[in-house]
């Protein structure tokens, strides 16, 4: 039994999975509810299953890249979980995971076709203004350029798309659909980061003991956390 848990982005996802199987999920794309819903989500899906901390055989976490208080309550979350209920803790690449969603996806119109070795898919995450957090992936979920930030413009990726259909999806690519004007741009709505897609990641790691140091395990932030300064000023 794991149970997976996806903060990375807008989205609160936990779920309880057995192998490769879904046993239940709770999940919300509420804004900024975090800190308000994920500890009730663990709460119910453990309960609803009657199980306690100590049952699970580990807790695997979406490690990043993407917002960085989501990362934060999420690693945290999960951290203490494995640390107080002496179990292993594993970390999922965040656009490693949302990639399975894309592939599995019954809208993904690489689905039929016939020429699926050339094809790539492309998560992406808003990182705010026009700058996503990106990596390529071949149909095999095989990563083929590593994740990097980048600034989106119509350049972007013109040495990808000039030799290959890519398929773009999650939560920045809606931002890119406007300035990707090339014929090798594809784009899939409706694809978030969801714990059901962590599944198979976390499954593997657990086989292979890919395990992390709950005490110091830290997000994949990608980029250093950068405090706003509040416009209106207080004087006493």
């Amino acid at each position: 039994m794991i149970l997976n848990i996806e903060t990375a982005t807008h989205v609160c996802s936990v779920a309880l999975s057995s192998g490769l199987h879904l046993i239940d999920i709770r999940e919300s794309d509420q804004e900024k509810s975090h800190a308000s819903l994920l500890a009730v989500f663990i709460d119910d899906i453990l309960k609803k299953n009657n199980l306690k901390p100590a049952h699970l055989d580990a807790v695997s976490v979406s490690k990043g890249p993407g917002s960085y208080t989501g990362l934060r309550i999420g690693v945290s979350t999960a951290k203490g979980i494995t640390y107080g209920a002496d179990i292993p803790l594993i970390s999922v690449n965040t656009l490693h995971a949302l990639t399975f969603g894309a592939i599995s996806h019954p809208k993904n119109p690489f689905s039929i076709s016939s020429d699926k070795e050339k094809e790539w898919y492309c998560p992406m995450i808003d990182a705010r203004r026009m700058e996503v957090f990106s990596a390529f992936y071949n149909d095999k979920n095989e990563i083929m350029r590593p994740v990097s930030a980048n600034i989106i413009d119509i350049n972007s990726f013109s040495d990808i798309l000039s030799e290959r259909p890519v398929l773009f999806f999650g939560t920045g690519s809606d931002k890119s659909k406007s300035v990707l004007n090339h014929p090798n741009a594809f784009f899939l709505d409706d694809v978030l980061p969801s714990a059901r897609f962590m599944i198979p990641l976390s499954n593997k790691a657990y086989k292979e003991k890919s395990f992390e140091n709950s005490a110091y395990f830290e997000p994949f932030y990608l980029k250093d956390f950068i405090a706003t300064i509040p416009k209106k000023k207080i004087y006493r």
